[in-house]
């Protein structure tokens, strides 16, 4: 049977319109945030659990590929059907379906925009924390497959913290559940933890049950300047040796502030070669004591220029600051490879030297920001796309920077996967026993290789 009598058979066995194979659909779906692109066969529009079933064991019993796509924010090529088939689309599926705060918890489908879930927590008084900088625009499906992060992680945790249950169809079709509404549950093997992070290789989600925290009162905030890097990253030590725990602490560096001077206006950015963001959180009366307190100690410590606020919208003021760094890097007309890596927080210093060293030994610039409470920093190397010799040299600077991020005990990625973009370095990522240990769970949820293939596994 032909390709196009192949799929047309599979739609007659779906509602209207849930296989698209028209040039824009397929187009639209060929990618994501990074450059590759690879154009799908099909793409699949589901709205239910029962139609990814059917989807699925369609796709296996024909030896068809499947990538599932979120909402296409990815930064590492992860939703890029890389070999073709069909692309399947969770951005139907886009209902809560209950938001309980007796119980803590919110019943989602894998389309919902993330940001949407902390909307609806807060209108009852409650809080989804994970919030990576796309939360906006991203997805919970797409969240949950790659074990999103974000700046409030450092108190809160990461997407997998708060993923109590899924239920997932397996790539021949079968529906399963993991977990459930319990915050507590030692029964059987932790699964739903194997599937979070799993980058769409193990199966489809087509429900989440997420645990929900109580709202924090009200929040504080400092914006700080530094003289130098070393300086900024010294200070996050002594804060959090000081018996503070904030609930974000966010670094970036003069080459960054130069590029937000520059895209909005240098009486925006505090002065200084170095910037760090504070944030705590809590009852009114925690906040307004510790926030003194943390200015003080902040600088004893070399900071200075210090902006200090309490309350959403003034926190919101300085966190404006923040969320535009990237856009201020897109700016220049520079190429961004945003790498997410993570270090030991007693290497951020030297993580600091190193890709200043990088720089200077390259010629090509070299911006981190980020998460400095968790050592989630992400190094920027800006390249003229349109260069050759450019593009060979920053792959010259990520194998540096990756080997020596793995010599200091730390990992090439923290938030974004490894999708295609992080492929080539999956080798030093991972010894051979894990790896073959990753191939191991791959074929026994995945046997024919259908999901996802010609990612890292």
């Amino acid at each position: 049977m032909d390709t196009p009598s192949l799929y047309h058979k599979l739609s007659r066995l779906l509602p209207k319109a849930t296989i698209r194979l028209d040039t824009k659909t397929l187009e639209a779906h060929a990618g994501d945030k990074w450059f590759a692109r690879h154009l799908p066969e099909a793409v699949a529009l589901p709205r239910s659990t029962k139609e990814v079933s059917i989807i699925l064991a369609f796709a296996q019993k024909n030896n068809i590929p499947v990538t599932t796509r979120g909402a296409g924010y990815g930064y590492v090529g992860g939703c890029v059907p890389a070999k073709g088939g069909i692309s399947l689309s969770t951005a139907r599926m886009n209902e809560i379906l209950d938001m309980n705060p007796r119980d803590g918890v919110a019943v989602v489908q894998p389309g919902v925009i993330t940001k949407s879930i902390d909307d609806a927590a807060a209108a009852v008084g409650w809080y989804y924390p994970p919030d990576p900088a796309s939360y906006a625009d991203s997805s919970i499906g797409g969240n949950i497959a790659t074990n999103a992060g974000g700046p409030h992680c450092l108190k809160y945790g990461v997407t997998k913290h708060y993923v109590l249950g899924m239920e997932i169809v397996l790539a021949d079709g079968t529906i399963v559940r993991t977990g459930g509404r319990c915050h507590k549950n030692k029964s059987g093997f932790s699964l739903t933890e194997l599937f979070v992070g799993s980058e769409g290789l193990l199966g489809v989600i087509t429900e989440a049950t997420i645990r929900l925290i109580p709202r924090p009162q009200t929040r504080g905030a400092l914006a700080v300047s530094f003289k130098t890097m070393s300086a900024a990253a010294n200070c996050v030590d002594a804060i959090l040796n000081g018996g503070h725990l904030p609930s974000a602490l966010e670094l970036a560096d003069e080459w960054t502030l130069r590029a937000a001077r520059k895209y909005l206006g240098s009486d925006k950015i505090p002065k200084g070669h170095a910037f760090l963001l504070v944030e705590i959180d809590g009852r009114h009366s925690a906040v307004k004591s510790e926030l003194p307190e943390l200015q003080s100690l902040i600088q004893k410590n070399g900071g200075f220029d210090i902006r200090s606020a309490i309350g959403e919208a003034n926190c919101d003021n300085i966190w404006n600051l923040r969320r535009q760094f990237s856009q201020s890097l897109k700016a220049t007309g520079l190429h961004k490879l945003n790498e997410d890596i993570v270090v030991p927080r007693s290497k951020l210093v030297e993580l600091f030297k190193f890709t200043s060293k990088l720089q200077k030994d390259n010629g090509i610039p070299v911006a981190c920001f980020g998460h400095a409470g968790d050592g989630n920093i992400h190094v920027n190397i800006m390249i003229d796309d349109k260069s050759r010799i450019e593009r060979k040299k920053s792959d010259q600077m990520l194998d540096l920077l990756f080997t020596q991020i793995i010599h200091w005990g730390g990992a090439i990625t923290g938030e974004h996967g490894i999708g295609l973009a992080k492929k080539p370095w999956w080798p030093i990522a991972a010894n051979p026993s894990l790896r073959k240990l990753h191939k191991q769970v791959k074929s026994a949820l995945d046997p024919k290789d259908i999901l996802n293939p010609g990612k890292f596994i």
